[in-house]
């Protein structure tokens, strides 16, 4: 068995049923885009259910050898970055999954949902911390859970404890489900503002708009949108954020 290399991440899940239940999520069809293939575990459930796996494989030895594992199925395997990855390429309607490195896991998303040429699914299998984050609720939110929730609808799937990995991480992970929406809740100029009023998110909300707007200006639009003057940025819905930033613009002068 090939060794792992720790700088990359890798932990080996070796659960057929989990597997299965990764590729039955993401579903069936022309196209998946697996990230990270490794062994090829996977990948094998994937082409069970699609007529074509494009794998992205960062570490040369395994892109290497993981064609050789599948003579005859319709594999491409390509040696490269995902994040270097260019998704333009690809044909449209596809599905992006894997069993990504928790430490690129947020850089992963945020490229394939601003790609214009967007996954019609994405099911990947991440730390189960990150999971409940991207899926958190509007009291509990963070600047991923905000990105990750105006672009789609997130679900979560089974936990999949540490012990199921080889070699064990340090921490249980789980299976979280994006299913992209024709259009982003919240426009690129919106998701910038969010972006920095989650720079602290520790303070309250007023005092981390204060520098850019007059306490005055908003105090009457957090009032108009019906907004807590106490209120942090973990504690706003998706469409207070709308309200609010129009809110502001439109009493910028």
């Amino acid at each position: 068995m090939a060794t792992t290399k720790k700088s990359l991440g890798q932990h080996w899940l070796k659960n057929r049923q989990i597997l299965d239940e990764i590729a039955n999520l993401a579903g069936s069809g022309e196209l998946c885009v697996e990230i990270g293939p490794g062994l090829g575990t996977l990948t094998s459930s994937l082409l069970k259910n699609f007529n074509k796996v494009i794998s992205i494989e960062l570490d040369d030895r395994l892109a290497e050898n993981l064609p050789k594992s599948f003579p005859g199925k319709n594999l491409e395997v390509i040696h490269a970055d995902f994040l270097d990855y260019n998704l333009e390429s690809l044909p449209q309607k596809y599905v992006l999954t894997g069993n990504i490195p928790y430490y690129i896991t947020s850089p992963i998303i945020m490229k394939a949902l601003t790609a214009r040429n967007r996954p019609s699914r994405i099911v990947l299998l991440i730390q189960k911390e990150v999971a409940e984050r991207l899926a958190a609720p509007d009291n509990k939110k963070t600047y991923l859970s905000i990105f990750a929730q105006s672009f789609t609808k997130v679900s979560l799937g089974p936990v999949v404890p540490r012990d199921e990995f080889t070699p064990p991480p340090k921490v249980d992970s789980q299976i979280i489900i994006l299913d992209p929406y024709s259009q982003p809740l919240l426009t690129e100029q919106e998701l910038t503002f969010v972006k920095f009023c989650f720079t602290a998110p520790r303070k309250k909300l007023i005092k981390v708009l204060l520098p850019r707007y007059q306490k005055a200006q908003l105090l009457r639009v957090f009032s108009e949108q019906n907004i807590n003057s106490d209120v942090r940025p973990a504690n706003l819905s998706i469409n207070d954020w709308k309200n609010l930033f129009l809110g502001l613009e439109i009493n910028k002068h």
